[in-house]
């Protein structure tokens, strides 16, 4: 699945009607109303970018039913695909869509292709130390600090913060580089994108989780590292990003990510086992209306994701016969 950050950035783009204030909700997110006869219990296995967010949602479902058990493990999206094909899990969150084999072993067990709810949106960030100067960085020029391959066109490694135009202290400082392992959907997507389906560096400190990623860039005066926007902290910073060497580059902000100019926006996605012929159980249902609701998207927000407007809600709620 090749996919060009400009082609990625404009289908998140078309795909999203921007809210009138971009850190606000969508005023036509319907409140969660509260139904009889929702008991169970609910696995969720996959994606650690979005293991706090699926965490506030069962809080917030738990709430309304406390019978309910609602488990989460987030070791990578990577983990989600078999975890939903053995049966083991009832929901399968991805920071990235499924791969067709993924997909095909899916349909190869059930006779129908997994079904995806849209549930938050993402700017995937390029985090320095909260006293890195750098202003702006290029696809191009990410591409040559993590890619052995530099598939993005430039013609020199940048292995220094001088590599990048810092003068002073910084221009002779070696880069010092940490991200995800490739369990992790945010490690493919990076990949895909950002390195423009190259290979990372060989010298990539990789970190098992999102906020390990963050917590050594904070530590690390002259580290770079990327992981979901919902994991920024106060010791960090994401940095303005462009699709090309030379654009203005875009904050990983909401406003951004909603309008396509921000290149590593991105949907985060939870797969779920939905029959088309059978209506879903009550508990994956209604699950799935709390996360579209006005609460569900509330918690997007608490979490540092930005929310998806009701346009999506209702697409995905209609696809999965929960209107």
């Amino acid at each position: 699945m090749v996919r060009n950050s400009t082609i990625l950035a404009a289908a998140v783009a078309a795909a999203i009607a921007a809210p009138a204030s971009a850190q606000t909700l969508d005023p036509a997110l319907k409140d969660y109303k509260q139904v009889s006869g929702v008991s169970g219990s609910i696995k969720s296995i996959g994606s650690d970018t979005l293991n706090n967010l699926m965490t506030l949602w069962a809080e917030g479902f738990n709430k309304m039913y406390p019978n309910v058990k609602v488990e989460i493990e987030g070791k990578g999206s990577s983990t989600a695909p078999p975890a939903m094909v053995a049966g083991t899990a009832q929901f399968g969150p991805m920071s990235r869509p499924m791969k067709s084999a993924e997909i095909d072993a899916f349909e190869k067990k059930y006779g129908y292709k997994p079904s995806a709810i849209r549930g938050a949106v993402d700017a995937l960030a390029v985090f320095v130390h909260k006293d890195n100067p750098i202003q702006c960085l290029s696809l191009q020029q990410v591409d040559a600090v993590f890619s052995k391959t530099r598939k993005g066109g430039t013609n020199k490694d940048a292995a220094t913060w001088g590599d990048l135009g810092l003068t002073g202290e910084w221009a002779s400082k070696p880069i010092s580089l940490y991200g995800r392992n490739s369990a992790s959907g945010t490690y493919g997507y990076f990949k895909e994108v950002a390195l423009f389906n190259g290979d990372y560096k060989d010298s990539v400190k990789e970190q098992p989780g999102s906020s390990t990623v963050v917590q050594a860039v904070a530590s690390d005066k002259f580290a770079i590292g990327y992981s979901g926007i919902g994991y920024a902290t106060a010791d960090v910073r994401p940095v303005p990003l462009s699709s090309k060497t030379g654009e203005k580059c875009a904050p990983a902000n909401a406003a951004a990510a909603y309008s396509g100019d921000y290149p590593l926006a991105r949907f985060l996605y939870i797969y779920v086992n939905v029959n088309p012929n059978q209506p879903l159980d009550p508990v994956r249902g209604e699950f799935i209306k709390y996360v579209y609701s006005k609460q569900g998207q509330e918690a997007v927000l608490k979490d540092g994701y930005f929310p998806v407007t009701q346009a999506i809600a209702q697409e995905d709620l209609s696809a999965k016969k929960l209107m």
